[in-house]
């Protein structure tokens, strides 16, 4: 690898880092967010999910306008969006203005995010190179999740919720100024059609199903009728706008790789499975354990150092072993480890007992972050690169959204009434039942892992 493509890569990663951290930064201070601002006990987790609706509805949008409009541009627009959002909501003084600026923020994500993919995508060619690329991109994005954790849980108690937001300034400031010098700002060689018309339809189906699943729980039946019966709607618009149209937005023929179609399933099943255990590993260590935002970011140092070696191998162990025998071992790992970790879960256990499980479950999490787009990648043309990014970011925000709600269910079944002890002791119960739930989910992904073959032809 030249130094050239060395340091773009390590720009992309670097972007890539920065849209991981905030998906679960702010987990840590939502507490402090809460009293601060006013939020509601229903109200607060509005703050994950504003985000995660706003970055789900837009990441396939994301990835046409980077195939259409320049990678490089689309990737300095929504580091610039990420940026004014983060300041936004650092800012802010109540729930309104804080929403609307974390729902910004996805939205700057949705175009960073396959921008990223798709140029290491184009930069890289398929196999070795490409694997080692990703590897390392990967790395950065599945470490993100977990640092995320972390730093916010040190930002936190050390100087108050607003650093969450704040942080992100200079972390954006520094990828703008090196977008411009280390990577290539030409368009793609053959002109395209933005297809507006499907990608309004297809941005507002998905940021309504999004909603209704985040939101689902909270709202009246019949309004979560209407939005669920619009979503349906428009994606049978959707549909019919892409039969028509000459240049649409998902080619059919992509969707004939089948190597894509299982990495938009896996994608869709590891973020509903691995991409929510953070999330419930967070609830344990501080309403469980009694653990304060610095203490349960600290938590989180020994998977953060294991997902980012597991991303990081994960490339070179593709090259010598193959897609489908590193993805299914990597799985297998994963389930072995969720198990092991939910058998250690309990309410006054140690942090030892949790080490076993959380090295295991944290190798298969950032090898399989890895794959999945490796898989996404393989038999793609470089002119689809973005669309292909975009529709496995998609199935990805999905496959977060709807795993989360339901996990909620199965983790607070048994903890509605209950208060003090009682619901302490209840609230274990129930987050070790649901680790176990996201075992068996990583054991349906492997299952439909066994599907991974190699595509027989590339897509034109």
């Amino acid at each position: 690898m030249d130094r050239r493509k060395s340091a773009a890569l390590a720009l992309l990663s670097f972007a890539m880092l920065i849209v991981s951290l905030d998906q679960y930064i702010v987990v840590v201070a939502l507490p402090e967010i809460g009293r601060e601002l006013g939020y509601s006990a229903h109200t607060l987790q509005s703050v994950i999910s504003a985000y995660a609706i706003a970055s789900s509805g837009f990441l396939l949008f994301g990835g046409r306008a980077a195939d259409v409009l320049g990678r490089r541009r689309m990737l300095m627009t929504g580091l610039a969006l990420y940026g004014v959002a983060s300041l936004a909501g650092g800012l802010a003084t109540g729930p309104a203005w804080q929403l609307t600026a974390r729902a910004v923020q996805g939205l700057g994500g949705a175009l960073v995010f396959p921008s990223t993919l798709a140029i290491i995508n184009t930069m890289f060619v398929e196999g070795r190179d490409r694997n080692r690329a990703l590897g390392i991109w990967g790395g950065s994005g599945a470490a993100g999740l977990v640092i995320g954790v972390l730093l916010g849980g040190a930002l936190t108690r050390l100087f108050g919720w607003e650093a969450v937001f704040f942080v992100n300034l200079p972390l954006v400031g520094v990828a703008l100024l090196l977008a411009v010098p280390l990577l290539d700002g030409g368009r793609p060689e053959v002109r395209r059609l933005f297809d507006l018309p499907g990608a309004l339809t297809a941005t507002g189906a998905v940021t309504l199903l999004v909603f209704a699943l985040v939101q689902g729980p909270a709202l009246d039946w019949s309004i979560l009728v209407g939005i669920s019966v619009i979503a349906v709607v428009l994606l049978v618009a959707f549909v019919g706008i892409e039969r028509r149209s000459p240049d649409p937005l998902v080619p059919p023929n992509l969707l004939r790789n089948r190597v894509l179609v299982v990495a938009l399933v896996i994608a869709f099943l590891f973020m509903a499975t691995f991409g929510s255990l953070l999330y419930f590993l967070s609830l344990y260590f501080q309403d469980v354990r009694g653990y304060d935002p610095l203490q349960t970011g600290l938590g989180f140092l020994l998977p953060t150092a294991v997902v980012v070696a597991g991303s990081t191998i994960a490339g070179q162990a593709v090259t010598r072993f193959g897609l489908r025998r590193t993805l299914l071992t990597a799985l297998a790992v994963g389930a072995a480890g969720a198990v092991v970790l939910g058998l250690g879960l309990s309410a006054d256990g140690s942090y030892v007992v949790l080490v076993p499980g959380l090295v295991l479950v944290s190798i298969g999490d950032g090898a399989v972050f890895t794959m999945m787009f490796i898989a996404a990648a393989t038999g793609v043309p470089d002119r689809k690169q973005g669309v292909a990014s975009g529709l496995v970011s998609t199935s990805s925000g999905i496959g977060a959204s709807v795993g989360l709600a339901v996990l909620v269910l199965v983790a607070n079944a048994h903890t509605s009434g209950l208060v003090g002890e009682e619901l302490r002791l209840a609230a274990a119960d129930g987050i070790r039942t649901t680790v176990f739930v996201i075992g068996a989910g990583i054991v349906l992904t492997l299952l439909f892992a066994l599907r991974l073959r190699k595509p027989a032809a590339v897509c034109s």
